[in-house]
């Protein structure tokens, strides 16, 4: 791994690899209930397609928003995060957008089938000792870690990502669980979702 000025192509962990979106908390979950949504949305869009081959979430950064707003494609998302205006963009790889600061390059990322995608920027801001409930989503989720250091555990092991990086999350439906292990230090996250549009955003799940 480098810095954020690094691409990084990063071959999934299958159930070992990550996936984290809720607010880091010590509750317990009850096994009925929808697991709550934590991480801000900070952009997001629906389409009924995706681009052919094998697709990657390219994360860059502009001087500004509007600059950003003005490369976004179809599968693009721009925001702003942690002082910095962020485009992602779902493609092939290998790709650029003009102007921009290629930061990491994140895939190949698995794919589910679905009458409708949600792709989705969130915002992640981990409190030092938090920790997600284990949980699952419908569909696939990418991390570019901003600062921090995040430990994500399955049931075939532990991964830790630190500032600079990315991680691929595991295959749809994996059970996964993500901690800031940290005792003084926040965890800030880019993450990114392709999740089927028609099922619930995280469902409780156990190792």
């Amino acid at each position: 791994m480098g810095t954020a000025r690094d691409v990084f192509r990063m071959t999934k962990f299958g159930a070992a690899a990550l996936a984290a979106s809720f607010v880091f908390s010590a509750s317990p979950v009850a096994a009925q209930q929808p697991v709550r949504a934590g991480p801000k949305v900070i952009a997001e869009k629906k389409t009924t397609s995706l681009p052919k081959g094998p697709l990657f979430w390219r994360v860059e950064s502009f001087p500004t928003l509007a600059q950003a707003q003005s490369a976004a494609g179809p599968t693009s998302l721009a925001a702003e995060s942690a002082g910095k205006a962020w485009l992602v963009t779902l493609g092939a790889s290998g790709q650029a957008s003009k102007g921009a600061n290629k930061v990491a390059e994140i895939g190949p990322i698995p794919i589910v089938t679905a009458a409708e995608y949600l792709l989705q920027l969130r915002e992640g801001d981990g409190k030092p000792g938090g920790k997600t409930p284990v949980h699952t989503h419908p569909g696939s989720e990418a991390f570019y870690v901003v600062s921090g250091e995040q430990t994500t555990k399955t049931s075939t092991g532990v991964v830790h990502t630190t500032g600079g990086q990315t991680v691929l999350g595991p295959d749809p439906g994996t059970p996964m669980q993500v901690s800031n292990e940290s005792k003084t230090d926040n965890l800030r996250q880019l993450i990114m979702f392709v999740l089927d549009s028609s099922k619930p955003f995280s469902t409780p799940a156990s190792f």
